[in-house]
């Protein structure tokens, strides 16, 4: 059951990415709805992104998960290595939570 649910979103994922690149010339979007698209698609991730950081199960999540993403997201635009931002990120939820932060 678990396989077929994965296939049958990673069809329906290729046949919406096919659909954007063979019907990109037969449909016309206006020019503002152009410039639109990709800000749509930023917002929704970030979007994601501090849902994902800031709930759990329906409910606030606590302070120590958002603030390893503070600290994941501040190495990251200190460019630091991909790998130093995901440990440092769970590194500082961990001891937050090892010293009882929620």
């Amino acid at each position: 059951m678990l396989i077929a649910a994965v296939l049958a979103l990673a069809v329906g994922t290729y046949a919406f990415r096919v659909a954007g690149v063979l019907l990109q010339d037969r449909i016309a979007l206006p020019p503002q709805l152009r410039t639109l698209l990709p800000i749509a698609a930023a917002t929704l991730l970030a979007a994601l992104a501090v849902t994902a950081a800031l709930t759990d199960g329906g409910g606030f999540a606590g302070y120590a998960r958002p603030a390893g993403v503070l600290a994941g997201l501040l190495l990251a635009w200190r460019r630091a290595p991909f790998v130093l931002v995901v440990v440092a990120a769970a590194a500082t939820a961990a001891v937050l939570r090892l010293l009882g932060v929620p």
